[in-house]
């Protein structure tokens, strides 16, 4: 196995990957899973799925059939299954714009979004109504344009437990005179429960 361990956070490194597809980082994997407030046999949509490295984990944490990874880019579907197959788990691969898909999928415990395409306020709102009672919503974003209306609309839905998190992490890097530290760019957390 490539990952033995029940912690998340999985080097980057161990991922497949492609210039043309993000990663979320295996910093702020790790704070983004902790705001999903998981549990075994949880049902997670994991929207804008990039390389599939958040679907891996909550894959690797849930247990469970019930994984949906959605992308509107070929390529990142693609990424996905081979990092899905890599660390030998399985989830429901989607190719769709968001919008379009979400109606469809059952209801779920909680929702990861990683991009929105522009259309955030839409995607919000189709996320929260594929929600369970109790359930997490987590959104992940280096643009405030798209923190301010996917907190505007978490806000106008009437969520609960709203948590607005920047994070900024910097890595160490060798150099000739000992180690410098190289900054990443600060990323926005939204988090939320639905009432």
């Amino acid at each position: 196995m490539i990952w033995d361990y029940i912690t998340p956070g999985i080097p980057d490194e161990l991922f497949e990957r492609s210039e043309n597809v993000p990663i979320t980082k295996e910093d702020i994997r790790s704070i983004v899973l902790s705001k999903l407030r998981l549990r075994k046999n949880y049902s997670v949509i994991d929207v804008g799925c990039g390389s599939g490295s958040i679907t891996v984990e909550v894959c690797l944490m849930v247990n469970s059939k019930n994984v949906y990874a959605i992308d509107s880019d070929e390529n990142a579907i693609d990424l996905t299954k081979k990092n899905l197959d890599k660390f030998g788990v399985s989830a429901n691969l989607i190719y769709s714009k968001a919008e379009e898909i979400l109606p469809t999928l059952p209801t779920v415990d909680a929702i990861i979004v990683g991009g929105t395409k522009g259309k955030t306020e839409k995607i919000i709102e189709l996320c929260i109504s594929r929600l369970k009672k109790d359930g997490r919503l987590v959104i992940d974003t280096i643009l405030i344009e798209t923190m301010y209306k996917a907190l505007r609309t978490i806000k106008r839905e009437k969520m609960r437990e709203i948590e607005v998190t920047q994070v900024t992490i910097s890595k160490g890097k060798d150099v000739s005179s000992g180690t410098m530290l190289i900054s990443r760019n600060p990323i926005l957390i939204l988090s939320a429960t639905k009432k």
